[in-house]
């Protein structure tokens, strides 16, 4: 997957790609690409949602972390994620909504 809208104070982008594994309700991703170095995240699905924790490096060494909440549903044969996220970083808290979608 990939984002295909960011928010404006969104950190990852359509550069980064995320590979996501599932087993049953528990769900991880690891990811790099754009602003990002490295990530992380793990949570689980539950009535068609997506409850996650995350952490990352951007390429400038700065680290963030956060939870996200997504909305599950399809396009085109496609996954898609509606995330809305609260970050964590040295710069201080930060909300928004990121669109990913299956590539």
């Amino acid at each position: 997957m990939n984002v295909i809208r960011t928010a404006a104070n969104g950190i990852v982008n359509s550069d980064t790609i995320f590979e996501f594994t599932q087993d049953q309700e528990l769900v991880s991703a690891k990811y790099s690409g754009g602003k990002i170095r490295r990530g992380y995240l793990v949570g689980s699905i539950k009535n068609n949602r997506l409850h996650f924790s995350y952490c990352q490096v951007r390429i400038n060494g700065m680290m963030d972390n956060g939870i996200s909440i997504c909305e599950i549903s399809y396009e085109d044969d496609k996954l898609i994620l509606k995330e809305e996220f609260e970050m964590s970083s040295e710069s201080g808290k930060e909300v928004g909504v990121n669109i990913f979608k299956e590539i």
